[in-house]
């Protein structure tokens, strides 16, 4: 009899491994798909998730150029009649103003070294820095993966991310919004107001800062949605074996 009861508590016990967390015992299928499901999620997750942190990690290099190059907005050629001696041609950024000259490298006036901004561009360069360190503090957040449940990490990432893109954002309506001053008009002619760049144009440091919002409004977006599908496409047993996406 004592044989007996071994043998069924060993039966049970062997039937146990394919039990649900709640209790019920599951089909040997069902275990089987769930195992390949699960499976197949983390081998997407990681993919998609190594793909995000390489894209963030090229949007905060980005942002380290938008920063310093003094390519924001630059000079248009024109055409002069009657001998008149055209405007200095250059280019401008926020901080420094760089002309051209007979060298190959143009003459720049500006306080890059410092990083002390031109008095007229003071906020959207500190709004720039703001985003800069959010964007480099996720990156560095991607080390938590390692210790941290998957789906906090991303979320907090995208909260960063996205807090980065509305500074930028701001930066790109304040620095227009700062044309009327006297660098803008020392290198633009007197027509310049805001809003208005006299005779210059935007280049491409501007238009990659624009750029750039939208860039991080995707990695927010993505982000968010790689951690709302990490809690809720995820069976409650197998979370921690994700909280490692990215490869060791």
């Amino acid at each position: 009899m004592d044989g007996w009861m071994q043998l069924s508590l060993s039966h049970r016990v062997t039937l146990c491994v394919d039990c649900h967390p709640t209790g019920t015992i599951m089909q040997p299928q069902m275990v089987e798909v769930a195992r390949l499901y699960q499976t197949e999620f983390i081998r997407s997750a990681r993919a998609v998730g190594a793909l995000w942190a390489v894209c963030t990690l090229c949007f905060a290099i980005i942002e380290v150029v938008i920063l310093v190059q003094p390519s924001w907005v630059g000079t248009r050629e024109l055409h002069y009649e009657g001998g008149a001696s055209p405007p200095p041609a250059g280019t401008l950024g926020l901080f420094e103003v760089c002309l051209e000259s007979d060298w190959p490298v143009p003459e720049c006036r500006g306080s890059l070294a410092t990083l002390t901004p031109l008095p007229a561009f003071q906020s959207p360069a500190v709004l720039v820095c703001i985003s800069l360190t959010m964007v480099w503090v996720s990156v560095g957040c991607l080390v938590l993966f390692r210790f941290c449940n998957a789906a906090t990490v991303y979320k907090i990432c995208a909260w960063l991310q996205l807090t980065a893109g509305f500074c930028l954002a701001l930066a790109c309506v304040l620095f227009p919004d700062s044309w009327d001053c006297s660098e803008m008009r020392g290198l633009c002619g007197e027509g310049v107001a805001s809003f208005s760049p006299g005779n210059c144009t935007v280049h491409w440091a501007f238009v990659l800062a624009m750029l750039g919002v939208l860039d991080a409004a995707i990695l927010a977006t993505l982000a968010f949605v790689l951690g709302n599908r990490q809690d809720a496409l995820l069976p409650q047993y197998g979370k921690d074996v994700t909280g490692l996406l990215l490869p060791r």
